[in-house]
């Protein structure tokens, strides 16, 4: 299973826009999240259009315009975000009703990749933004 450069950059920047958020009391630009986190700032305007209509981030217009957080970082599952930019989290190639095998069957390992695209779901959804920019995901060394 690959999460593409679209779930990847959406959660990098909601983890810059929650950590600027505690450190600065004005709505965050999209081009200075850009510009830290080296992501394309009109790949960076499709993602947050996305996540506005999903409810995760509000924007203000104008001078000091940006976005912010629509809710809580505490209260924003990185699946949340994965989710919002229409990121399958699926592990097989199954489509929704029909088997990955050429006559529509599922293949002998389908369980296999459905439990594990399962695990990842469950993972992602215990893991919050403050998890991310708390450090709390930190593997011992």
């Amino acid at each position: 299973m690959r999460l593409s450069t679209k779930g990847r950059y959406a959660v990098m920047a909601m983890a810059d826009l929650a950590r600027r958020e505690t450190d600065v009391a004005r709505a965050v630009a999209l081009a200075d999240i850009a510009a830290r986190q080296e992501i394309s700032l009109s790949y960076l305007e499709q993602l947050f259009a996305r996540l506005r209509r999903k409810g995760l981030v509000t924007s203000a217009r104008g001078p000091g315009g940006g976005y912010r957080l629509a809710r809580t970082a505490d209260d924003t599952s990185i699946a949340d975000i994965v989710h919002a930019v229409d990121e399958p989290l699926r592990a097989t190639r199954c489509k929704e009703s029909r088997g990955c095998m050429v006559r529509g069957e599922r293949c002998l390992t389908h369980d296999l990749w459905a439990d594990l695209g399962d695990r990842i779901e469950d993972y992602l959804s215990s893991v919050t933004l403050a998890d991310v920019v708390g450090g709390k995901l930190r593997r011992a060394a």
